[in-house]
């Protein structure tokens, strides 16, 4: 199914602070790693996109941190598409170690042009996750 997609994620040394703990800053970028995956999962290319001229902006984000994590745990991130609009779309994210809840999140992305202007979300990626 489009609309979620799981990757695994090992936490590396530089992404810890000095009490051997990932950084939550990390979790931001995790939830990106998320979303480009989910796209390249279903054979489209972020990179291919902002080359035509299609960039999504990050407009709100939320992390909850439940758990930590340590250098070299293994973690799941899930990512959910749970909204999209003709121009935005809202992702849930679950990071786990095992079982256990290490964070979970969302983020709204806008649609924009090379102008910075809202623009519509590509046909490609239209008709994924509920309205």
């Amino acid at each position: 199914m489009f609309n979620t997609h799981t990757i695994p994620i090992r936490v590396r040394y530089t992404e810890v602070d000095s009490m051997g703990y990932l950084h939550h800053s990390r979790h931001l970028q995790y939830f990106e790693m998320g979303r480009i995956e989910l796209l390249r999962a279903h054979g489209i290319s972020y990179a291919d996109l902002e080359r035509e001229g299609v960039f999504f902006v990050v407009v709100k984000v939320a992390v909850n941190y439940k758990a930590p994590a340590r250098y070299d745990d293994e973690l799941t991130l899930t990512t959910k598409i749970a909204r999209q609009t003709p121009v935005r779309i809202d992702h849930t994210y679950e990071l786990l170690k095992g079982k256990t809840l290490v964070a979970d999140g969302s983020t709204t992305i806008a649609c924009v042009g090379r102008d910075g202007q809202l623009r519509a979300i590509p046909e490609l990626l239209q008709g994924h996750g509920e309205s």
